[in-house]
């Protein structure tokens, strides 16, 4: 007679030890993300008004002399600054945040997919970073001179605290994540979802649909549409480039090996 023990199988605790384990590894690299913003956050605090009259230079450096900005909340005075720093906070950290994302998900993936999710890590936090640059220093500065010599001469510009502050976090995102553009069309190219000659022969529905983006996450002019969208035209064949010499490399791998 066979041992009972035998005939039920598995152990449905055993099965359900790795998943629980996950969750608390997963837990635990989300709370250190977490205690890394808050962290940066408290050093940044004491300078939020310096960070705020840094992201309003490009508007300031453009209004009449003596001209400021104006608070129509209660509050906006405190909860702007406060707003931007924490959100730089985040900025700060994107780095060890996606650390913490590389070591929970890293165990799980073979060799060849390690050495090349490192790259694209750091490619992608340079590229969006690379992009806020971009709006900061090239973006705002046309942008905002555009929008404050194009308004009737009796017209004064006082721009609400708060409301500016939306407007260029907006634009911080839609660059950040434009930018992000060669890593998604490289990752495509990589994973097989598609080939380098299929995305050079959708290029004027790409080119199309850059400027339907641009008009859709940016203000209603033709400046700032073309800000966006161009520069997501250009990083789209930086990312088919990058495919171009995937295919390349892969090709070179694959005779190396009929060789041996």
């Amino acid at each position: 007679m066979s041992d009972s023990s035998d005939d039920r199988g598995p152990d449905p605790s055993q099965a359900q030890a790795p998943l629980i384990e996950h969750l608390i590894e997963l837990r635990s690299r989300l709370m250190r993300a977490v205690i890394a913003i808050l962290a940066i956050f408290a050093v940044l605090y004491a300078f939020s008004n310096d960070i705020y009259t840094f992201v309003a230079d490009p508007l300031m450096a453009l209004l009449p002399e003596g001209s400021q900005m104006i608070a129509t909340e209660v509050a906006s005075p405190f909860l702007a600054p406060f707003k931007l720093t924490l959100v730089v906070a985040v900025f700060i950290a994107v780095p060890f945040v996606l650390h913490q994302a590389w070591a929970f998900i890293a165990p799980g993936l073979y060799e060849h997919e390690k050495h090349l999710a490192i790259p694209l890590l750091a490619s992608s936090v340079l590229l969006f970073y690379g992009g806020a640059a971009f709006a900061y220093y090239v973006v705002f500065p046309l942008l905002f001179d555009f929008f404050v010599h194009t308004g009737p001469q009796n017209v004064a510009v006082m721009t609400d605290i708060n409301q500016y502050l939306n407007f260029v976090l907006k634009l911080f995102f839609a660059f950040g994540v434009a930018f992000e553009i060669p890593i998604a069309t490289f990752l495509l190219i990589w994973t097989g979802a598609t080939s380098v000659e299929s995305l050079a022969r959708k290029r004027p529905y790409v080119i199309l649909g850059c400027f339907v983006v641009g008009m859709l996450m940016t203000p209603p002019d033709v400046i700032s549409q073309s800000l966006l969208a161009v520069p997501m035209w250009l990083l789209y064949e930086v990312g088919i480039i990058a495919g171009r010499l995937l295919r390349r490399r892969r090709a070179d791998a694959d005779e190396t090996d009929t060789a041996d």
